[in-house]
């Protein structure tokens, strides 16, 4: 093993299903409206890819979380105020995550071609399994699905840490990193493989990082989609990205190029 990409490892929301990652931050936005707090669309998803719990504390660690929080309550927030705010998150978007679990654009012929070419399909994620057992069935009907799932309940961490890519690959037996590539839309996604030692990809179109609707950036003015995409791409890089594509549909071409630069350093 080692010397092709022998796996995959896809994230969910904002990747293959749920274009834009609109689920989770349209459910963010909801229940922090309730309790009397505002954060821009930006705000809501500069954490996204985290495990949720994890992405309510470090919105309520922002300043603008903390300074609204001691506004309103005039104390400082507890993990106890984190747990009531998760569950309240937990039981809206149990209401819709179903809805959102339509495979963006390109993601079923993708996974086909890389099917079609022996490698493994896993997956990794944000959310908890039992918020995938209502995602999966639907993705599955659509024609989208993974031959592993792993979520952060069943490792006990989340990303950036590469816990669940590993079960990844001791499920579906690939080793070592190398022969492995991490694609996601968000910065942790990127984190989760650099510290798995693998190859990772950031995907523009559709992710969490443009946070754009489908109906939001087909609207939206060229110069200033790509004047987006060239901010969301840099933030892509920082984060130490082997390779930033537009769509999905350009993977198939990288993991091409990937297999003849390991070729290339083996000859």
């Amino acid at each position: 093993m080692g010397k092709t990409i022998q796996m995959v490892v896809f994230d969910w929301a904002g990747t293959t299903v749920d274009y834009g990652s609109s689920a989770p931050a349209e459910v963010f936005n909801r229940v922090f409206r309730a309790g009397g707090m505002c954060f821009s669309k930006e705000e809501i998803n500069r954490p996204m890819g985290m495990e949720k719990k994890a992405h309510i504390r470090e919105m309520l660690s922002s300043k603008i979380g903390t300074e609204q929080w001691e506004k309103i309550h005039g104390r400082a927030w507890t993990d106890a105020d984190v747990e009531h705010l998760y569950q309240t998150f937990e039981g809206e978007l149990f209401q819709v995550v179903t809805a959102y679990s339509t495979p963006i654009p390109g993601v079923v012929e993708t996974v086909m071609t890389l099917r079609e070419q022996g490698i493994k399909i896993g997956s990794t994620t944000g959310y908890t399994s039992q918020m995938m057992e209502q995602v999966i069935p639907r993705a599955a009907e659509l024609g989208y699905q993974a031959d592993c799932v792993v979520t952060p309940d069943v490792t006990g961490a989340s990303r950036p840490t590469p816990f669940m890519l590993f079960e990844c690959m001791r499920r579906l037996n690939v080793y070592p990193p190398q022969a492995v590539v991490k694609v996601g839309d968000t910065v942790v996604d990127i984190l989760e493989g650099k510290n798995a030692g693998t190859w990772t990809v950031g995907i523009l179109t559709g992710s969490n990082l443009l946070g754009l609707t489908q109906q939001e950036y087909e609207d939206m003015a060229a110069d200033e989609l790509e004047r987006r995409k060239q901010q969301a791409a840099e933030r892509y890089r920082e984060a130490g990205a082997d390779f930033v594509i537009d769509s999905i549909c350009e993977l198939p071409a990288v993991i091409a190029e990937i297999n003849h630069r390991m070729e290339e350093a083996q000859a």
